[in-house]
């Protein structure tokens, strides 16, 4: 890439996915050291921006090092197996060489696998310690709690190494076929965020793990299209109203050997969302989940004699949200705990035995997430939107009860990671129109260094184009049934009488497109958009995400209707803006927001004038059960609604140009999705305009030349049809 003061600084759609990227640089995977002595993260090399490796920065010298070059450990060619590919995809990892690391609880040793084997690295000592070396490949490594074993999954089966002595202990023998130990099942990875099937206690004298059977979950035969060969890949895939696997969890004695079960109850249509030892070892919890997710018990089970209480219930007319906000405190005998029983997500203090102590945050604004404990000063941080919806800010609120206080003050985004006794944090700070600056602080707020300032200064590789940006504004406005809604709105710097627009949308729950955050890639199109003269727009639609259970919840049973309708009427607030051309409102979604875009075409194309849906779901009945079921029941019971909630049954209402784009590989969002599409257009007379993409997964991501296709195909087709 040319330096900044030569580069040209006309952004296109060719320097948007350059690489580095036009953020700056941008360190990722940022953790604090239990010891609180250095920070680690993960960052590109300067000639491969994809190839990952390993630095730290040591906060009483303030000296930043390369820790390991992934390409000096033979990472740059690993070739990963099916199954880490899987779940890399869900894990929405990106890139090669050293993906992820774990730190020792003690903040003396570091471990991170390449390529199925794992190094260890103890610090102050050189070089890394190659822990495995076998045909196999070996996924969910991890250090134990004291640092003594890793433990890791071979062969579906989930084994243990001492690392001192070399020895390894398989804790199961029996995995292989339909069965899986210590392995998260495909909806427990894709629609829980759950990445692991085990768990240590922190002693490291017993270990919690599952045992799934995928024998009743059906096979699925599809088809990964390459460009120079067709894989038919046969896929354990839980469609919406069919089985799905069997699930048990059991607690095994490291020393011994002895395995006990866990009574799960006599429902085994169930889901296991979680599981957490309690800091003391003498217990194992686990969040059990009803089927139609509109009940999830906290079960706590005691390691001594076997016995099980249930701690806590939470219950819902339409579902439960998952969470990852349970913190049980060392030396307390309690623990905190979101949820949404009054409307929106707060936090709840408990004993635990299950008794509610008092109840920590209130309000009609959100808690993302609980982020830090401080046991000795009595204190809980979290990220949560008090102050604004727009904005995630970090606060601090006691234990005993009391105010809430803001830590954060600069006015956009704040993601925050803590040290583990809640010390300091890493703030990673954004606004829609700054990239992300990385800073290291104090718990109070006060900033003690730069971690990466990413100033736009004259090298910064943004700088060029900062003379052309274009701020977008932000406001609101009021549906016909009167619930506010936000926008984001981005103005041609030159402006004629019309201008066509863009309307940008995603539509769907746990999302939130609006917000005063930076945008990467994404914001960079919506920049180039508005500078080849459109109006680029999005709103938030009811079902979308940090608004409440009241803002969400409409959308049961009933996807595909209120979120259009929301849709609707921002593109009316829109064409009633002066300079927007009506007739010339194009609509661009990906995933949910292909599956909005083509149901925005087909229900309203009166408004819409041209739309390009991006892996677009178009049948609910072909999307996984967990997810599926969560906001529309169950088809076997509820079929009126999913037919309803099909894109099919509209098809007939399309009226202007359409572009579909998928992936050939989607294991996601499957290709049969629109291949189906494909054959009803067809049979119904309709044009249409098709973009596929042999090899490539959900996200069309796999290179910064793919992505740059994608971006120009969908620009091509809007200049097409809404410019010439």
């Amino acid at each position: 890439m040319l330096s900044a003061t030569t580069q040209a600084s006309e952004l296109t759609l060719e320097r948007i996915f350059d690489s580095p990227s036009l953020d700056g640089s941008a360190p990722m995977s940022l953790k604090v050291a239990p010891d609180g002595q250095r920070v680690t993260f993960l960052k590109g090399k300067q000639e491969d921006y994809d190839q990952l490796d390993l630095w730290e920065y040591h906060i009483a010298s303030g000296e930043t090092r390369l820790l390991f070059d992934s390409n000096a450990l033979g990472a740059a060619d690993v070739e990963l197996s099916d199954e880490e590919k899987a779940r890399r995809e869900r894990m929405r990892l990106r890139g090669k060489g050293i993906v992820s690391y774990q730190w020792s609880q003690d903040g003396k040793a570091l471990l991170f696998p390449i390529g199925g084997d794992v190094y260890y690295h103890r610090i102050g000592e050189k070089g890394a310690q190659r822990l495995l070396s076998t045909e196999a490949f070996e996924t969910d490594i991890k250090l134990s709690p004291k640092g003594n074993y890793i433990s890791f999954v071979r062969d579906q089966n989930l084994v243990i190494k001492h690392i001192a002595s070399g020895r390894e202990t398989a804790i199961t023998s029996e995995g292989g076929g339909d069965i899986k130990f210590g392995m998260a099942e495909f909806v427990a990875q894709e629609e829980m965020s759950r990445m692991t099937g085990y768990w240590w206690s922190p002693d490291e004298r017993h270990i919690a793990f599952t045992r799934v059977d995928e024998s009743p979950v059906d096979v699925v035969t599809r088809a990964e299209i390459y460009a120079d060969e067709i894989k038919m890949i046969s896929q354990k895939y839980p469609y919406a109203g069919t089985d799905n696997v069997q699930i048990a969890l059991a607690v095994q004695a490291i020393d011994s050997g002895e395995r006990r079960w866990i009574d799960l109850g006599l429902d085994e249509d169930i889901y296991i969302a979680r599981g957490q030892w309690l800091p003391t070892s003498e217990a194992f919890t686990y969040q059990w989940q009803s089927r139609d997710q509109k009940e999830l018990e906290l079960r706590r089970w005691n390691v001594a004699d076997a016995s099980q209480t249930t701690l806590l219930t939470e219950r819902s007319d339409t579902w439960i949200n998952l969470h990852k906000d349970l913190h049980f405190l060392a030396g307390r005998n309690q623990f905190v705990w979101a949820s949404e029983r009054e409307g929106f997500k707060h936090l709840y203090l408990y004993d635990t035995d299950g008794k509610l102590l008092r109840q920590l945050t209130a309000g009609d604004w959100v808690v993302d997430e609980v982020v830090a404990v401080d046991n000795t000063a009595g204190q809980v941080y979290f990220t949560g939107r008090k102050d604004t919806v727009l904005e995630s800010h970090l606060y601090r609120v006691p234990l005993s009860g009391g105010d809430i206080a803001r830590v954060t003050q600069r006015e956009g985004s704040h993601s925050i990671s803590f040290a583990d006794d809640a010390s300091i944090y890493i703030d990673t700070f954004s606004t829609i129109n700054r990239p992300p600056q990385v800073s290291l602080h104090r718990a109070n707020g006060e900033q003690l260094t730069w971690l990466e300032e990413n100033a736009l200064d004259a090298k910064h590789p943004l700088t060029p184009y900062i003379k052309d940006w274009i701020e977008p504004e932000f406001g609101s406005f009021t549906s016909e049934d009167g619930v506010e809604l936000y926008y984001r709105l981005y103005k041609p710097r030159v402006q004629k009488d019309k201008h066509p627009a863009i309307v940008y949308l995603y539509g769907g729950p746990h999302v939130q497109v609006v917000a005063n955050s930076w945008w990467g890639q994404r914001g960079l199109l919506m920049q180039y958009w508005a500078s080849q003269g459109y109006v680029v727009f999005s709103i938030d639609n009811r079902g979308s995400d940090n608004r409440g259970v009241a803002f969400e919840s409409p959308i049961y049973k009933k996807m595909g209707s209120l979120e259009v309708q929301d849709q609707v009427a921002g593109a009316k607030y829109l064409a009633g803006l002066p300079y927007v051309d009506a007739n010339r409102i194009g609509v661009h979604g990906h995933s949910y927001g292909g599956y909005m875009t083509l149901m925005s075409m087909f229900q309203a194309g009166d408004v819409f004038a041209a739309g390009a849906a991006g892996a677009p779901v178009t049948e609910w009945r072909l999307y996984d059960t967990h997810y599926t079921e969560r906001y529309m029941g169950d088809p076997r019971v509820d079929g009126d609604a999913y037919t309803a909630s099909s894109v099919f049954p509209y098809a007939d209402g399309l009226q202007g140009p359409l572009l579909v784009v998928h992936g050939m590989a989607d294991d996601n969002v499957l290709f049969s999705h629109s291949t189906r599409l494909y054959r009803h257009l067809q049979e119904a007379g309709k044009s249409f305009e098709v973009m596929d993409y042999p090899g490539e997964k959900h996200g069309i991501s796999s290179s910064k030349a793919i992505r740059s296709h994608y971006a120009k195909t969908v620009m091509n087709f809007f200049n097409r049809h809404l410019k010439d």
